[in-house]
């Protein structure tokens, strides 16, 4: 079997978007999952996104934990989620991708610990940057 996931956007406005990512495992995880192509994402003048800034996360982990990356040769951390939470960023100027050697811009997520039952409920706040 594999863990059920989701994604649902949210808000597709010209400048921010919204996605929301629901995941139940069955105890296989996700290992550097792709959650977010942001080549298929425009900035606010329509150009491709090659990155991008995040601006909030709100979530929910019942047990171990969701390590949020931008894609890149060696991944950059965003975030490690556990438990329930908001970050917010917002204050100062939102959390930008450092496009470091390799980078794709993509947001994935990887889950550890987490065990058959186990699950995330997690929307976040970006804008797609080129």
């Amino acid at each position: 079997m594999v863990d059920t996931v989701n994604t649902t956007t949210v808000f597709n406005g010209q400048y921010r978007q919204v996605e929301h990512f629901t995941n139940e495992s069955d105890g296989t995880g996700e290992s550097a999952v792709a959650k977010v192509d942001i080549s298929a994402k425009t900035n606010g003048n329509g150009t491709a996104a090659t990155y991008s800034t995040v601006d909030m996360i709100e979530y929910q982990v019942s047990d171990g934990y969701v390590v949020m990356e931008w894609n890149a040769t060696t991944p950059d951390e965003i975030a490690v989620l556990r438990g329930n939470g908001v970050i917010d960023w917002r204050g100062v100027g939102g959390k930008v991708d450092p496009q470091t050697s390799g980078g794709t811009g993509d947001i994935q997520f990887t889950t550890d610990g987490f065990a058959d039952g186990d699950s995330y409920d997690i929307t976040i706040h970006y804008r797609p940057k080129a």
